[in-house]
C-alpha cells in the first residue's frame, strides 16, 4: 500500500454503527471459535483470523476476521473497494471484540488493511496481524494469499523426523541470512539483488550438502519493515517476507531442503515487536497485544513493545504461530530469540522501570507458563521438532521437563561457553597459559542443560570483527588459530552452530547490505580453512562419539586439562558402542612439540583421522604416520601413552 493510500481512505467524523446481522446470519467465527480463542487453545486460529478466499451465496470473495475489542468501528479497506472505509464495515461477533465481513470480488494478491476508528475519534490503518503475505517494503499493506494447495514432496523426511532423538543425534547448524547470503548483480527489475526462495533453495542446498551441515537456521523470514533489524522486529508473524517471494515459494524452499536431507530451523521472535504505526502496537487504539503498563509493556533499551503473556488471546496468537510454521510450512524447529528478556521483568531496565511479580520477584511468571505451554504443545504434537532457547543467563532447567519445573526446550544456546572461547581465542598465544581455565570451565556445567555451542551472527557485527580477524598473529597464523579453535569446538560436548561466511574465513564483518565475500575462495588460505571445516563437519556426522553422548559425563573424559604452560588440551569422546572412540589433542601455541607424549586410557592402536598440518589444509605435511600403538607407561594420569610430533597450532584426532 503506497503511503498516499492512507489519505484516500474515505472516512467520516460521524459515528456509524456496524451493519446489523441479517436474520439467520451465521458468523464464520463461531461460538466454539470464540470460546477456544478466549482459552488460548484455538491452535489453528490462523484458519479463521485474517483473510481467507471463499465463496458465499454463490459469490467468490474473501472473509476477513480481526480481533479489536477496544475499537468503535472496524472496516476493511483495499484495492477491491478503492480504500473506502465506508464500503466494507465489519460486524462484531460475540462479546470478545472479534469482527468479520465477507467481501465479494476479492482475489489473491490484492492489498488491504484494517481501518479502525477509536471511541475518541482517532483513525488507524493497520496491517492484518494474521496476514499470510505482505506488500514488499517500504509498503506496509497486507496481501490476500492462498497457502493451501502446495504439493509437498518431503513425506520421507517427515516420517524420519519422528524418529529423531534430539539428544543423541548429530546437529550441525548453518546460520543464514537469506538476503545477504548471495546476491544477483544489480538490475532495475531486482535492485536489491535478492535471490528468491526458489533460487535460494537450490544454491543453499548445494553448499550445505557440499560442506556437510545437518541443518540450516534461517534469519528474518517473518515479515519485517526494516532490513537493518535482520528480522528481529516483526510486523507480520504469519507472513514469510515478501522480499524473497510468496508463501508457496517459501514452502518450496523448505520442501527442497528436506528432499536434500537438510533440516530447517527458523528464528522466531515472541519477545517483542516494533512500534511501527501499521503493526501490532496499540492495535485498536489501546494496548492490546502488549502489556498496558509501560513498565511491563515496553523495552526502553530496544524501543519495542512486550507481548502480554497473561492475555489468553495474545498467547493464542503466539502459540498458533509456532504451530503454523511447524505444521503448515514443515519447519523442523524454532530458535526462540531473546528468551531472557521474556523471563525477567527487569531485563534491560533500571529501578522504577519495571514492576515485581505477585511474589515480589523479577521473574515474569506469565512468560514462564507461556514457555511451558509452548514447548509442551509444539513438541508434543510434532515428534522430532526441536525448540531452541537463546537464553543468556543461569535460569535453571531451560531444557528440563515441565514435570521437573523446567521450560522443556530441546536445547539452549551455550552463551557462557561462547564468551569464554572467544575471550581465549583473541589472546596472544603467550598469554593463553594465564587463561587456560577459560577453555576448561565450560565442562563444569556442560551437562546442566542440553546445549548448542554457537558462534552466531551476533559475534561478527558491530565492531566485533569476523571470526578470523578475532584471531592473533599474521594472516597465516589467523587461519591456524581458527582451525585449532574450530577443532576444539567440534570435540567439546554440545551441538554446533556457525554463521555463514565464517567457515571460509570471511574477513569483513557481516552486513545485511551485501553478500558474504565469496570471492575470498579464490585464495588458497580461505580454501584450506573451508576444506578443514568441511572435514570437521563430516567427521562429526560419521562418529557417534561426537554427538550421541552429548548430555552426560559418560561421553567425555579429560586426558590433560591442566597443561597450561604449553596451552595444550587433550581429551577423549567416548562412543556409546565402545567403538570408534576419539582422542583429541589441540595445541594453541605456535610452538612445535616434536617429543609430545599423550596419555591414553587403553592399550590399543590409535589411528590418526584428522591432522591440521596436512597439505590440504595449508600445512607442511605431505604424509604422516597413521597408526600409533599405545605403550605401557603412566602419562597424564593414564596407564598408557602414545608419542606424536605435535605441530605448531597442531590438531590431531585419533580413533581407537
Amino acid at each position: 500500500m503506497k503511503e498516499t493510500a492512507k489519505t484516500t481512505a474515505k472516512t467520516t467524523a460521524k459515528t456509524r454503527k456496524a451493519p446489523k446481522k441479517p436474520a439467520g446470519y451465521q458468523p464464520r467465527f463461531s461460538e466454539l471459535d470464540q470460546y477456544l480463542f478466549g482459552q488460548a487453545t484455538h491452535y489453528d486460529i490462523f484458519r479463521k483470523m485474517g483473510a481467507h478466499l471463499d465463496k458465499k451465496d454463490g459469490k467468490v470473495g474473501a472473509w476477513f476476521t480481526v480481533w479489536a475489542p477496544h475499537a468503535a468501528e472496524v472496516s476493511v479497506i483495499g484495492e477491491f473497494n478503492g480504500w473506502d472505509a465506508h464500503a466494507n464495515v465489519m460486524r462484531k461477533v460475540g462479546e470478545d471484540g472479534v469482527y468479520e465481513v465477507f467481501i465479494p470480488g476479492v482475489t489473491e494478491g490484492m492489498m488491504y488493511k484494517y481501518y479502525i476508528r477509536t471511541p475518541d475519534g482517532r483513525e488507524l490503518y493497520k496491517a492484518d496481524p494474521y496476514a499470510f503475505a505482505s506488500e514488499k517494503r517500504p509498503g506496509t499493506a497486507s496481501k490476500v494469499a492462498e497457502i493451501e494447495g502446495y504439493r509437498w514432496g518431503d513425506s520421507e523426511w517427515l516420517t524420519n523426523r519422528k524418529k529423531f532423538d534430539v539428544q543423541k543425534s548429530a546437529l550441525s547448524i548453518y546460520e543464514v541470512h537469506p538476503g545477504s547470503w548471495m546476491k544477483h548483480p544489480w538490475s532495475e527489475s531486482n535492485p536489491d539483488g535478492f535471490y528468491n526462495y526458489v533460487q535460494f533453495a537450490h544454491s543453499l542446498a548445494d553448499y550445505v550438502k557440499k560442506m556437510g551441515y545437518t541443518h540450516v537456521e534461517l534469519m528474518g523470514i517473518a515479515e519485517h519493515p526494516f532490513d537493518g533489524s535482520w528480522g528481529y522486529q516483526v510486523t507480520g508473524y504469519y507472513a514469510p517476507t515478501s522480499r524473497y517471494g510468496t508463501p508457496k515459494e517459501f514452502k518450496y524452499l523448505v520442501d527442497y531442503l528436506h528432499k536434500n536431507k537438510i533440516g530447517v530451523i527458523l528464528d522466531w521472535v515472541p519477545a517483542h515487536f516494533p512500534k511501527d504505526a501499521h503493526g501490532l502496537a496499540d492495535f485498536d487504539g489501546q494496548p492490546l497485544y502488549e502489556y498496558a503498563d509501560p513498565r511491563k509493556g515496553e523495552h526502553p533499551e530496544w524501543g519495542t513493545k512486550i507481548f502480554d503473556y497473561g492475555k489468553n488471546e495474545v498467547k493464542n496468537f503466539m502459540l498458533a504461530n509456532a504451530l503454523y510454521w511447524v505444521e503448515e510450512y514443515h519447519v523442523d524447529g524454532l530458535r526462540v530469540d531473546a528468551v531472557a528478556s521474556m523471563l525477567y521483568l527487569d531485563y534491560g531496565k533500571e529501578p522504577g522501570q519495571w514492576v515485581p511479580n505477585k511474589n515480589g520477584g523479577n521473574e515474569n511468571l506469565e512468560a514462564v507458563e507461556f514457555f511451558k505451554h509452548l514447548n509442551t504443545l509444539v513438541r508434543g504434537r510434532n515428534k522430532g521438532v526441536i525448540m531452541i532457547a537463546e537464553e543468556s543467563t543461569t535460569w535453571p532447567k531451560v531444557t528440563g521437563s515441565v514435570e521437573d519445573g523446567g521450560l522443556h526446550f530441546s536445547y539452549k544456546w551455550n552463551m557462557g561457553w561462547m564468551h569464554d572461547f572467544l575471550d581465549y581465542m583473541k589472546l596472544d598465544p603467550y598469554f593463553r597459559k594465564y587463561n587456560h581455565n577459560k577453555m576448561t570451565f565450560g565442562m563444569t556445567y556442560a551437562f546442566s542443560e542440553n546445549y548448542i555451542l554457537v558462534l552466531s551472527h551476533d559475534e561478527v557485527v558491530h565492531l566485533k570483527c569476523s571470526m578470523i580477524n578475532k584471531m592473533p598473529g599474521d594472516l597465516e597464523e589467523k587461519f591456524q588459530n581458527l582451525m585449532v579453535g574450530y577443532a576444539f569446538m567440534f570435540g567439546h560436548p554440545g551441538k554446533k552452530l556457525l554463521f555463514m561466511g565464517q567457515d571460509f574465513g570471511q574477513l569483513r564483518e557481516w552486513s545485511e547490505e551485501r553478500e558474504i565475500d565469496w570471492f575470498l575462495l579464490a585464495d588458497e588460505g580461505h580454501q584450506h580453512l573451508q576444506t578443514f571445516f568441511s572435514d570437521l563437519l563430516k567427521m562429526y556426522r560419521k562418529y557417534p562419539a561426537l554427538y550421541a553422548n552429548d548430555c552426560g559425563y559418560e561421553g567425555f573424559q579429560w586426558i590433560n586439562a591442566n597443561d597450561g604452560d604449553r596451552s595444550i588440551y587433550s581429551f577423549v569422546r567416548w562412543s556409546p558402542t565402545g567403538k570408534n572412540n576419539l582422542l583429541f589433542v589441540c595445541n594453541f601455541t605456535p610452538v612445535e612439540r616434536p617429543d609430545y607424549m599423550c596419555g591414553v586410557p587403553r592399550k590399543k592402536q590409535y589411528r590418526l583421522i584428522l591432522d591440521s598440518s596436512d597439505m590440504k589444509y595449508g600445512g607442511p605435511t605431505e604424509k604422516r604416520q597413521v597408526a600409533y600403538r599405545a605403550k605401557e607407561g603412566e602419562c597424564d594420569g593414564q596407564p598408557y601413552r602414545i608419542a606424536y610430533a605435535l605441530p605448531a597450532y597442531g590438531v590431531a584426532v585419533f580413533s581407537f
